[in-house]
């Protein structure tokens, strides 16, 4: 069964880049994408992916933000954060969340890897 995945990134390209890439190697529907916090947010609430893959810095609410907004009224959507800025994000807050960090310079490589173990 696929899993439903919400990408959030405010650069187009990237969200591209990570649905073309997901699309091939995994067995997922990408059921939406955005590049706003508070736009996560709600498509989020709406859809109910089974995962959200987030960046850390976009307009309206953080990655980090949206994380937390989210993790209680949707106990069961797993989010990992994919970002350039992965080392300003303390271990801590990430494991206060549970949520997966991963750094943009990993590569997709790395995120098809974290996201099959999810």
């Amino acid at each position: 069964m696929s899993k439903r995945i919400l990408i959030a990134d405010d650069n187009q390209a990237v969200r591209n880049a990570i649905s073309n890439v997901l699309q091939k190697q995994l067995d997922v529907e990408i059921c939406a994408t955005t590049g706003n916090g508070l736009q996560t947010v709600k498509l989020a609430r709406a859809l109910r992916p089974d995962i959200i893959v987030l960046d850390l810095k976009m307009p309206g609410l953080s990655g980090v933000e949206v994380a937390g907004l989210l993790k209680n009224s949707l106990p069961n959507t797993r989010v990992v954060l994919f970002t350039l800025f992965a080392e300003t994000i303390s271990k801590s807050m990430a494991s206060a969340l549970g949520v997966p960090v991963i750094s943009k310079a990993d590569g997709l490589s790395k995120l098809v890897e974290v996201l099959r173990a999810v």
